[in-house]
């Protein structure tokens, strides 16, 4: 390892302690690279982050992510909610149960666990506290069910990892749904668990009625129809991921004219906020790839591949040593930043210890997912106790048993494959 490369990694890492902007402290370290190496030219710097954004995979992002932006507005998440309410009403728990199933279904419109965790907060939390449920405990459920997102297509982290590791982002799209279902359903148990043992009530005491469900659940057909049209449409060959997300925007746009809910003032607010957020995610995918570009030529990656290689036998410790490693890693670091260095670096290794590719990309995902509600810097939960109010010491005590949880099914996606590639392996 060169000098220059030493001092770009001590130079981002004071910046990220220092909670410089992430991009801003990558491209200071890779800055520092470029000026101490006289062997490369400088301006290499600007071709690699021009170059890192220049990939047709990632116009997804903005598409996903205008088309979920748009769902909010169209009254779409309103609906969802009702249809939440009825289904799970009657369990204990039932408003905290309506927290976790929204953020599912809304992970499949929107892909930004961010945006999701802080309508979210906005929406429920409050009436949660209302009926008796604890701040702190409202705050953690919002935050841990808002990691469901970048499982459930269209994940904006799914879509980066594609595009990293090239993979075939409709097979991620498809692994994602199991895996998101899966913590989906592992959340509601442990969460009614809790809301028993606390006497948080269910929302209703009397059976759902089949007019009630009807009711409840018309209105929310089209807005559940979007995952089912992302993935079958790619899988038939109708459009790629790209042009999924194109058509998630029209199919947002007609459901707010077809609701009769979204003007145009809220359109051009749309494409605002869609443009903000956009920007930053490239930010980040620029700076890192000129980080990933210093990291390989200096060979990096084929370093630590004939190590591990040659240090690890088993495929199992090195899945735990990656593991321990991203998890210390994604409290200090931002999820799509981790994402855009590490992948290049590690799903190379994980292919040469017979690792299935798709198991892998999902014990990443959801890894760094974990990362996003941990302290000193986990995402979600500043996001979440920002809109709240709930103070960090007691968001941390909360979550405790749900870390407990979260490991746990980690865990299971370590020892049984078939969690993350049933639905692949059924479809393709």
């Amino acid at each position: 390892m060169s000098n220059a490369l030493v001092l770009t990694l001590v130079v981002m890492l004071i910046c990220l302690f220092l909670k410089v902007p992430v991009f801003i402290a990558i491209l200071t370290g890779s800055l520092a690279y470029f000026l101490l190496n006289p062997t490369v030219s400088l301006t290499l710097f600007a071709q690699r982050m021009i170059i890192g954004t220049q990939s047709l995979s990632l116009l997804a992002i903005p598409f996903f992510v205008c088309a979920g932006v748009l769902m909010n507005y169209s009254g779409v998440t309103r609906r969802l909610m009702r249809f939440c309410e009825a289904v799970t009403g009657r369990l204990n728990g039932g408003l905290a149960l309506v927290n976790v199933m929204l953020s599912t279904v809304m992970g499949g419109l929107s892909g930004s666990n961010l945006a999701d965790a802080a309508m979210e907060a906005k929406l429920l939390v409050p009436e949660m506290e209302r009926t008796g449920y604890s701040k702190s405990f409202s705050s953690v459920v919002t935050a841990v069910s808002s990691m469901i997102t970048p499982l459930i297509p269209p994940g904006i982290a799914l879509i980066l990892y594609g595009f990293l590791a090239n993979i075939s982002i409709g097979k991620l799209f498809a692994a994602g749904m199991s895996v998101g279902v899966l913590l989906c359903v592992c959340l509601m148990v442990f969460v009614s668990v809790i809301s028993k043992k606390r006497g948080y009530l269910p929302i209703r005491t009397e059976r759902l009625k089949k007019q009630q469900f009807t009711e409840a659940f018309r209105p929310a057909i089209l807005p559940l129809c979007l995952p089912i049209l992302i993935i079958g449409g790619i899988r038939v060959g109708i459009f790629t991921a790209t042009e999924a997300g194109s058509a998630a925007v029209l199919f947002s746009l007609v459901l707010g004219w077809f609701y009769r809910e979204i003007k145009m003032k809220e359109v051009w607010k749309s494409l605002s906020e869609t443009t903000v957020s956009t920007a930053s995610i490239m930010l980040i995918v620029a700076s890192a790839t000129v980080l990933s570009w210093i990291l390989t030529n200096e060979q990096i990656p084929q370093k630590m591949a004939e190590v591990m290689v040659q240090t690890i036998h088993n495929k199992y410790v090195f899945l735990l040593v990656v593991n321990l490693f991203l998890i210390v890693l994604g409290m200090f670091m931002e999820g799509n930043a981790s994402t855009i260095i590490l992948v290049p670096l590690l799903a190379p290794i994980a292919k040469m210890y017979g690792i299935n590719e798709i198991q892998f990309a999902m014990i990443y995902i959801f890894n760094g997912s974990i990362g996003t509600i941990t302290p000193p810097l986990g995402t979600l939960m500043f996001v979440t106790c920002g809109v709240t109010k709930c103070k960090t010491k007691d968001f941390i005590q909360e979550a405790l048993p749900f870390y407990v949880l979260l490991l746990f099914i980690l865990v299971l996606l370590i020892l049984f494959p078939w969690l993350s590639t049933w639905i692949v392996d059924l479809l393709y």
